[in-house]
């Protein structure tokens, strides 16, 4: 008996015990959740609370975070304005009063004209900054990027653009000189250009010395002139062509169905434009021989006049499917001609680089036909001819919804062509940064490469 009674006892002890030791430790538990609560580690809210509640929308065009912080180079007007008015003043600063304006005489010129838009949105002190995707900044140590306003695009096309005239030395040296400039920059040095942001749209842009700048970000419209070692898109921002057609702003159906926009379109496929190009534009030529004679189509071979550019308005507004085969390199301005005039691209371009990809999905209101699919007999028609109406509709209100990121205007606007511009180059700055950090302390190149 006084054995069992031992036992009893011993076994009282053990759960006294147990149940002291669980409540030191649920007590323990409470103080520091408590204090993690006070000091805002912790989120109070009980797990169980969010299960029923919706997840929030996906925005794939948040501006959030700080805008980014840029340094535009004041350079001598010769690199930029004074070839747009030669008499520009060299002494007074630029500023957002008295930036001259584009001129909107300049036709197919205009195309090209990024590098000024880039300018103009850097002087444009106005507006809401929380809308802005990047700020000037008159301090280069607050900076995170440095812009060089060199109109490499604009110098092309004014001094020689035909390569042959004696004036493309003066495109050469006005390069000459910049790199120079560049190189006795300390903060060109700091970097080695990587931090340097530098817009040469034109195919033939800055042809000079562009080996001189391949490590710093450069805004381009494709990568058809380039070899890998200057321009790929780890580093490089893919740019639009500033559109030369004036933009469809009238294109709305009417609340009670009157206007049927698929209808009202009564061309199947447009295009108009030079047919004679280089490379894969070569395939032109070929598209006019198997489109000719359909009466649902208008392929014309144009240069772009001011009178044709009007005409070339009214037939994208007029039709279906805008064709966009390559041109002299994989893009051209005739795709963002189409976009504003939301007439839906026919994209035939086997190496093309599209502006803002990581946003925006080019399948939604874009048709893709390979080269090879191109050039089989009645393979376009054929499928535009079946293409379904809702599924035609369905793109048009898509294409209608994205125009306006490829718009180029000042001041800027929010979500357009500069501001979607300055959101791409934002993203290339952490692997800048790491790239800089690395090439400070590195003493062998990467071996893994």
């Amino acid at each position: 008996i006084g054995s069992k009674s031992h036992q009893f006892d011993e076994e009282e002890e053990e759960q006294e015990m147990y149940g002291k030791t669980i409540s030191i430790i649920v007590l323990f538990a409470f103080l520091i959740a408590s204090y993690s609560i006070y000091m805002g580690t912790i989120d109070p809210t009980p797990y169980f609370s969010q299960l029923g509640k919706p997840s929030p929308p996906c925005n794939t065009t948040s501006t959030k975070g700080q805008p980014l912080r840029v340094f535009m180079y004041d350079l001598p007007r010769k690199f930029n304005l004074a070839m747009m008015h030669p008499n520009i003043s060299d002494v007074e600063p630029i500023t957002a009063e008295n930036l001259p304006s584009w001129h909107q005489t300049s036709g197919v010129g205009r195309q090209h004209s990024v590098e000024y838009w880039l300018m103009a949105s850097l002087l444009n002190n106005g507006g809401d900054e929380e809308e802005k995707e990047a700020v000037r900044v008159l301090d280069p140590e607050l900076a995170d990027a440095f812009y060089v306003p060199f109109f490499s695009s604009l110098s092309f096309n004014t001094h020689g653009k035909n390569m042959t005239d004696p004036d493309t030395e003066l495109d050469r040296l006005l390069q000459v000189e910049l790199i120079e400039y560049l190189e006795n920059s300390k903060y060109w040095q700091r970097s080695g250009g990587r931090d340097h942001v530098i817009p040469m749209t034109h195919p033939n842009a800055f042809r000079f010395l562009r080996q001189r700048v391949n490590a710093s970000i450069l805004i381009l419209v494709d990568f058809g002139r380039y070899p890998k070692e200057i321009a790929n898109l780890d580093k490089d921002v893919v740019s639009p062509y500033v559109h030369v057609v004036e933009s469809f702003a009238d294109d709305v159906v009417v609340d009670d169905g009157a206007l049927d926009p698929f209808e009202a379109r009564s061309t199947l496929l447009y295009f108009r434009g030079n047919t004679v190009r280089k490379a894969d534009g070569k395939i032109r030529v070929r598209l006019e021989k198997l489109l000719a004679g359909n009466s649902d189509v208008h392929y014309v071979k144009s240069i772009p006049t001011t009178q044709n550019i009007k005409v070339s308005t009214e037939g994208m507004r007029s039709s279906k499917f805008c064709l966009h085969p390559a041109g002299d390199t994989p893009s051209s301005c005739r795709l963002f001609d189409a976009i504003v005039s939301h007439c839906i691209p026919v994209i035939i371009s086997d190496k093309i680089e599209l502006p803002f990809e990581d946003e925006i999905d080019y399948s939604e209101f874009s048709v893709f036909f390979s080269a090879n699919e191109a050039l089989e007999p009645d393979f376009i028609l054929s499928n535009l001819r079946q293409f379904p109406k809702e599924k035609w509709l369905k793109m048009w209100e898509r294409l209608k919804n994205v125009s306006h990121h490829f718009e180029f205007q000042y001041p800027p606007k929010r979500e357009d062509a500069v501001n979607m511009l300055w959101r791409q180059v934002k993203h290339k700055i952490p692997d800048v940064k790491l790239a800089v950090h690395r090439h400070r302390r590195l003493k062998v190149p990467d071996w893994w490469l």
